[in-house]
């Protein structure tokens, strides 16, 4: 495994602009199968198309970003459009108030670009400061766990390197929905009762009028927050970050308790770095380097291959039992050094050795579960996270256009509602993303000035003889990796479509023995899970525990695109 860098390209093109064919619909869940059953049919149909697909979180984002593509945009351009709109009708898990990182893939060059859009702790932002406050840890909700958002930084940088389409255009449909309002779903209507219970007064009256959410069907509008994208539209970052939408959250986050200042605002930048690989399985597997998790995700496919994964069966005891024990040891080592690297001094390349995590590999004891692992390097009492069954509360989207540059994107407030702070004179719902930091003494990731939190988000791409093969990402927090491992290896060994792939039922190890599992898991296999020493917590239905999973696979020797797109969440795929 090894760090890759190369030189800065752009991208560019026109496409014929094609009529919108396509639309999406859910079907019912498929019956249950019989114990020897290897899992039911996918429930959505396979999307496929020979010039261009998106997926994203929304169905509204989805065909904003594949009609850019009809129209000449590129994949960046498309992927820019849905997350603006996500952030308007998916507004409690993402928004101009949260964080992005993106993956670019260059098809011309089949050079892979990332950029952190995540935001830092403010100048006041000392241990001393929670501390003096009573405080031993940072707070999950409130003034206090919010950081810079990095967001919309993200979404100039991006489109200043590779767009092609005018910036300002590609603003238009997120501001007309949040002006003139989008249709609430029965999945939207749900989460806000179910997760906005930290809302400040001004949040429910804009998402809980009256103590409930509003109607199905209803019309959902955010004027100010039309106009703080307008704001952007016109003037980029500075708009958001040096004007006066950063002056009036800076007041308002002063005012609640909070650290970030009006110049912890106008420092923000967004950070160009070289995404970490490792091969697994035929291909070359990009992620995000830390702050972001996806040392986890490397760490998990590195282990796997001292395995022999196919031959013990898709979800057979013990397979299921294999990653969920994997999973632990890479968690160990995620949260002993998952941190900002510009502020923290951290083992990255002994992680990544081979021989280190073959040795990790074999800690695994088929015959029992563990309750946990201490880390491979570094065991110190430093690495004890309190990992939480966060519902993961993010969205993901991805793009591959005509000339096969493709882009994996991911943007969050992190939980639901992020810090419960809505700001009404801007509209927009500030993270809690600072809430990830420590206060533990001498922790690589213990709260800073200036610092960004460890991050959950880690979205993926792969490539294949040096070719693009299949971009993926997941919403769910904690899930993130083991959603990511289980998908793909749905895909690479057992010879999934992208939508069985993504569709086949999926565990989340949580804290400890505990660990949430789909009903559609064979009842001899959850029994015998049961012996082996797991809690086994049987969730059914599509439920957001599992994530909210997406993909665009380049089928090998025809070159044509398949998008699966996950039904636990409000997710579609579109193809041309």
């Amino acid at each position: 495994m090894h760090w890759l860098s190369g030189p800065i390209s752009s991208l560019g093109g026109a496409v014929l602009a094609l009529p919108l064919l396509l639309t999406a619909c859910e079907s019912p869940p498929p019956p249950e199968p019989a114990a020897d059953a290897f899992y039911p049919a996918a429930n959505r149909p396979d999307v496929r198309g020979t010039l261009g697909a998106v997926s994203s979180d929304h169905p509204l984002a989805t065909q904003a970003g594949l009609r850019v593509l009809q129209e000449g945009g590129n994949a960046v351009d498309a992927a820019l459009t849905m997350a603006a709109v996500l952030a308007v009708v998916r507004p409690h898990m993402n928004g101009v108030g949260g964080d992005a990182f993106v993956l670019v893939y260059e098809g011309a060059t089949g050079r892979i670009h990332a950029l952190n859009g995540s935001g830092r702790a403010g100048a006041l932002a000392t241990p001393a400061f929670f501390r003096e406050r009573g405080l031993d840890a940072v707070p999950e909700t409130g003034p206090l766990s919010v950081s810079v958002p990095g967001a919309v930084a993200a979404w100039v940088d991006v489109h200043e390197r590779f767009g092609t389409r005018p910036f300002a255009t590609l603003l238009e449909p997120a501001i007309g929905y949040a002006r003139d309002g989008f249709p609430v779903s029965t999945r939207l209507a749900a989460d806000f009762r179910d997760q906005g219970g930290s809302l400040n007064d001004a949040g429910q009256r804009q998402y809980l009028p009256g103590g409930a959410p509003p109607h199905v069907g209803a019309l959902l509008r955010n004027p100010a927050l039309a106009e703080t994208l307008e704001g952007i539209q016109r003037g980029g970052k500075n708009a958001f970050y040096r004007g006066p939408v950063a002056q009036r959250l800076a007041a308002f986050l002063e005012a609640e308790g909070g650290y970030l200042r009006a110049p912890d605002f106008a420092s923000h930048t967004s950070a160009w770095v070289e995404p970490m690989r490792g091969s697994y399985e035929g291909h070359e597997v990009f992620v995000f380097p830390p702050n972001s998790q996806g040392l986890a995700q490397l760490q998990l496919f590195e282990m796997a291959k001292s395995f022999d994964l196919k031959t013990m069966g898709h979800n057979t005891s013990s397979y299921l039992h294999t990653l969920i024990e994997l999973k632990k040891l890479a968690f160990a080592d995620r949260d002993r050094w998952v941190a900002d690297p510009e502020l923290a001094d951290l083992p990255i390349q002994d992680l990544l050795d081979p021989d280190y995590l073959a040795g990790r590999a074999r800690i695994v004891d088929p015959a029992r579960a563990s309750e946990g692992f201490e880390p491979g390097i570094g065991a110190d009492g430093l690495g004890d996270r309190s990992e939480t069954d966060d519902s993961g509360d993010t969205v993901y989207l991805t793009a591959v256009d005509r000339w096969g540059n493709a882009v994996s994107w991911i943007q969050s407030l992190y939980a639901g509602f992020g810090s419960g702070l809505f700001e009404p004179e801007t509209g927009v719902m500030l993270q809690n993303r600072g809430a990830l930091f420590t206060l533990q003494p001498g922790h690589p990731n213990e709260v800073a000035p200036g610092k960004r939190p460890y991050h959950t988000l880690t979205p993926m791409l792969a490539t294949r003889d040096g070719h693009l093969a299949f971009t993926l990402g997941t919403p769910g927090g904690d899930s993130q990796p083991q959603s990511l491992l289980q998908i793909v290896n749905n895909l690479l060994l057992f010879g999934m479509t992208p939508q069985e792939a993504i569709e086949a039922p999926r565990f989340r190890s949580n804290r400890g023995l505990n660990l949430s599992i789909e009903h559609r898991v064979a009842p001899e296999t959850l029994e015998e899970l049961r012996a082996l020493g797991h809690d086994v917590r049987l969730v059914r239905g599509w439920t957001a525990t599992f994530g909210g999973a997406q993909m665009i696979l380049v089928e090998p020797g025809s070159g044509t695109l398949a998008a699966g797109s996950d039904p636990r969440r409000e997710a579609y795929g579109l193809a041309y």
